[in-house]
């Protein structure tokens, strides 16, 4: 069989048995059947339905039904059964056959409960308003606020409290979260080196200053949230519009999360509208899926973290949400009157622009839509609705810690874990001006951000927070990684992002473009190789640092002797790190290669923006203050035998032969981290992503699957485009390094952020060989990259 086929089968047989939905399935068959003698105060037996818990914990004779095993559950047992002594329900009509079925492939599922749902008559009611908790005692030298409700937590549920990470997972873990990127051997080196007590934090501030890193990472996150993306259902036929050069803007700059939501809810131009316009489908649809019913849903799930999807079709029967308030919302969109349908059927009546919680005020119907957008703005984002800023710092906290405050993060409605904590954090959110990068450092800052992952194989104790999760790596950073150690990445992100960081900054650089002699931007031999350089004082480390450079053709980069960067083939513009700064004497050089069949213009351009803890700048750039030498270093990026031949550079005398490539270049403000090439999260999903989790968004996606799907394990195993990047990163790595043991070291610094122990590197020479062939670095790469300690983030 194919690997085609077997992903068919595997969807058919998806498609054949669609999972319960316990909503609209199994409430209804258990409040019809149960509610007389074991819901609401009645327990017969010793046995409540009204909550999930309950239901496990069973009747006074014991527990009645385990999930994922129906045929061995009493539950199921008295419904089949016809003694009258046994039978359930005891009296009346028997289940009907195909209820039972429903009940029995809902165990066999796990019994998925919605969060919060409870058939009892108390409900958890989230309070409206923002609260300021005050902070418990501080414990052991943990004065962070967020410690000290964590530690207050832990010791009232007798709970020990995670050791602390390394400085290696630490800086893993850290780099992962906040940019998606794996940190650099030069990055791993001296952060282990850094002695400064105060290095955790400042590292965290140093990730998070990085804007592109940044933009390029959580551009994901929001366009899951935000249903965007770079092709799809609707994008060719004008059914749907992209906001990606709206938002990539918007986190590169860091817009206020209360301005990001008001440009979202009322947009002030079509860049930011494709949103709330939603998807407008081909042919009749349900009239759950309009435009305007899509609206009322969407602002609900992004914001609030609500589920107005079983409202949007009848009062809902797992919370407090009506249909009237589902379309209250959609009318607030609507350019007409809209009709209320109950589950598809037209009432009669029509909807009336209202908002969900009339204590911050209303929608004025008789406004027309552009005002009532903006009334709906202010009140989303109203300083007394908690219920935003709870909701956004939630959806943080899961990303960061593997499990949310309140979890699922779109069950709003469901009591926290911790008031107390959720709270903090979204007044302190407020307090900080709603910026999500502060919000960010506020929790990763914390000794429990900071902290062992915690594994526990005891479902019962799986929702009870202990500490960090470990979290799988999502399809963007596993792929980034499989890009950055094969070098595989492709060109040039979507058009749409390249649009956008088109203007994230200046294009007037300082730099100029140079080479050994001024005539080489008319004509220079064809793969003429020299090496360029410079030295350069610094009197500390600066806090970032990030320089934009082009190479026509090949350039690779190298700093104190360590290389930061490559580029090979085309005179494109690229961004570097300089990790690897010291205080003193700073050695900057790079081997230059000129390309082509026949003489052609040669060139090299730098330009480095450094900022440092006080705020003091520095700009590098290339000029006629470097000096060039036709010695080449060796891959180390030292020289044998330093040359004695070093001459000045030359200033190129057309600066502008390469203008077209230039305009890409923006050295902007000095950032670090930035990668130095495409980001999965800046090109359309491919099959290999897909099958990792990314989704197609053609509806909100607020969390990705925890576990391993049948297709995703396939992929990993023997997927031929995964297979296809490690073939070809094996045949450059080989190349480039034929050396096994200095290769194993690389790989394993660069992936594990770890050298390899001295029994693992023991088995991997034996099993290589002295020399490394593409076969044998295959392997290796295949190797690593099917680690658990590499596909999660602990």
């Amino acid at each position: 069989m194919t690997r085609r086929s077997l992903s068919i089968l595997l969807a058919l047989g998806s498609l054949a048995s669609a999972e319960i939905d316990f909503a609209h399935q199994v409430v209804p068959i258990l409040r019809e059947h149960c509610a007389k003698c074991h819901m609401e105060d009645n327990r017969k037996a010793g046995l409540s339905m009204n909550t999930l818990e309950s239901l496990l914990e069973g009747s006074e004779n014991g527990p009645i039904v385990e999930p994922g095993k129906a045929d061995d559950s009493l539950f199921i047992e008295v419904l089949l059964s016809d003694d009258k002594s046994d039978r359930m329900p005891p009296k009346g009509d028997r289940l009907p056959p195909a209820d039972i079925e429903i009940l029995r492939q809902w165990i066999n599922e796990g019994m998925k409960w919605e969060p919060g749902f409870t058939f009892g008559k108390d409900a958890y009611e989230p309070p409206l308003k923002p609260r300021r908790p005050e902070l418990p005692p501080i414990v052991d030298g943990r004065s962070h606020p967020v410690d000290r409700i964590i530690d207050l937590h832990l010791t009232s549920n007798k709970i020990t409290h995670p050791p602390a990470l390394d400085d290696a997972s630490f800086l893993r873990r850290a780099s992962l979260d906040l940019t998606g990127l794996l940190p650099s051997p030069s990055e791993i080196e001296s952060f282990a080196a850094d002695q400064d007590p105060d290095k955790r934090a400042k590292r965290i501030a140093t990730l998070l200053a990085d804007d592109t890193a940044y933009a390029d990472h959580w551009i994901s996150f929001w366009n899951d949230l935000l249903r965007n993306d770079y092709q799809g259902t609707g994008y060719i036929d004008g059914g749907r519009t992209q906001i990606t050069a709206w938002l990539y803007q918007a986190l590169r700059s860091n817009k206020p999360y209360d301005q990001f939501a008001r440009e979202l809810l009322a947009p002030p131009t079509p860049d930011s509208a494709g949103f709330i316009n939603g998807i407008q489908w081909r042919g009749t649809v349900n009239a759950s899926q309009t435009r305007e019913v899509q609206f009322s849903q969407s602002i609900s799930q992004t914001f609030l973290g609500l589920n107005m999807k079983c409202a949007s079709c009848h009062d809902s029967f797992v919370d407090r949400w009506k249909l009237d308030e589902a379309y209250g919302l959609a009318a607030i969109f609507s350019d007409h009157p809209i009709e209320i349908a109950r589950c598809d059927k037209p009432t009669g009546r029509i909807a009336k622009p209202s908002w969900i919680f009339p204590e911050l005020g209303n929608i004025d119907p008789a406004a027309p839509k552009p005002e009532r957008l903006k009334q709906l703005a202010a009140l989303m984002t109203h300083p007394d609705n908690g219920r935003f800023t709870r909701t956004i710092v939630n959806r943080l906290w899961q990303r960061l810690m593997g499990r949310g405050i309140v979890h699922p993060v779109d069950a709003m409605d469901t009591e926290p874990w911790n008031e107390d904590l959720l709270d903090h954090l979204a007044t302190q959110f407020t307090d900080d001006g709603y910026d999500l990068r502060k919000a960010l450092a506020h929790i990763a800052t914390s000794a429990i951000y900071q902290s062992q992952a915690i594994i526990t194989e005891d479902p019962a104790k799986a929702a009870e927070f202990r500490g960090p999760v470990a979290k799988r790596l999502t399809a963007e950073q596993f792929v980034d990684a499989v890009w950055s150690l094969t070098g595989t990445a492709p060109a040039q992100p979507h058009q749409a992002v390249a649009a956008a960081r088109s203007n994230t900054g200046s294009t007037n650089l300082q730099a100029k473009w140079i080479w050994s002699y001024p005539t080489a931007s008319a004509s220079s031999p064809a793969n003429e190789k020299i090496t360029l350089g410079t030295e350069f004082d610094l009197t500390e480390i600066p806090a970032s640092a990030r320089a934009v450079y082009i190479a026509d053709n090949d350039g690779i980069l190298y700093l104190n002797g360590k290389e930061i960067s490559r580029t090979q083939g085309d005179p494109a513009a690229r961004e570097a790190n300089l990790t690897g700064l010291r205080p003193g004497k700073n050695h900057l050089i790079v081997v230059a290669t000129n390309g082509g069949a026949t003489p052609n213009p040669a060139g090299f351009v730098f330009e480095a923006h450094l900022t440092f803890p006080n705020k003091e700048s520095l700009v590098l750039t290339s000029n006629a203050s470097w000096k060039w030498t036709s010695n080449i270093p060796g891959p180390d990026g030292t020289f044998s035998t330093p040359p004695g031949n070093w001459q000045p550079a030359a200033e190129v005398q057309n600066q502008a032969v390469w203008n077209a490539f230039a305009a890409s270049l923006h050295p902007g403000p000095a950032s670090t981290n930035t990668a130095s090439f495409t980001r999965a999260s800046l090109v359309p999903a491919d099959l290999l992503m897909r099958a990792l989790g990314r989704p197609n968004r053609e509806q909100i996606v607020s969390m990705r699957p925890d576990n391993v799907t049948t297709l995703e394990a396939i992929d990993l195993a023997n997927g031929n485009q995964l297979a296809q990047l490690l073939k070809r990163g094996a045949t450059t790595l080989a190349s480039n390094n034929p050396n096994t043991a200095s290769l194993i070291d690389d790989l394993f610094l660069r992936a594990l952020t770890r050298p390899p122990a001295p029994a693992e590197k023991s088995a991997l020479l034996a099993a290589i060989g002295p020399q490394a062939s593409p076969q044998s670095v295959e392997d290796l790469l295949w190797m690593i990259l099917l680690l658990p300690e590499f596909q999660f983030v602990r």
